[in-house]
């Protein structure tokens, strides 16, 4: 059971909810970058990572039987604001690709640096799984 939490006199968020609230088998995935599940940099640019943590978070996930409409918060880690806000274009279009139109709460805050060098973010993720 998830519910989206819109009040009634805010705008629509565009791209994320501001609130939601879930009942269910939660899971949290650790910090996921963009490499690829054996450890390898395929991608250089913020976009090209960002859709392969966005395939690396939903890997784990269904390791629960999870989908990408079962995640309810990610927590972006991005090294660079302008480097993020110039990738919107690519990264929205990945988004819809890989998460359709399911936007869970977020929140994007930028970093001086990351454990794994060659990343450009990092993104956490928690899911919430319907009961049987």
């Amino acid at each position: 059971m998830m519910q989206i939490l819109q009040p009634p006199s805010w705008a629509r968020a565009k791209g994320f909810s501001n609130g939601i609230v879930a009942s269910g088998k939660m899971v949290f995935i650790a910090g996921q970058v963009g490499w690829t599940g054996q450890g390898e940099w395929k991608e250089k640019s913020f976009a090209g990572q960002f859709r392969q943590t966005i395939r690396n978070i939903l890997d784990v996930l269904a390791e629960a039987k999870g989908k990408p409409e079962h995640i309810v918060r990610l927590t972006w880690y991005v090294l660079d604001r302008d480097e993020y806000l110039a990738s919107l274009k690519e990264v929205g279009a990945a988004y819809r690709e890989l998460m359709g139109r399911h936007y869970p709460t977020m929140a994007v805050v930028q970093v001086s640096g990351l454990v794994e060098r060659e990343a450009k973010l990092e993104i956490e993720a928690t899911a919430v799984l319907p009961e049987k």
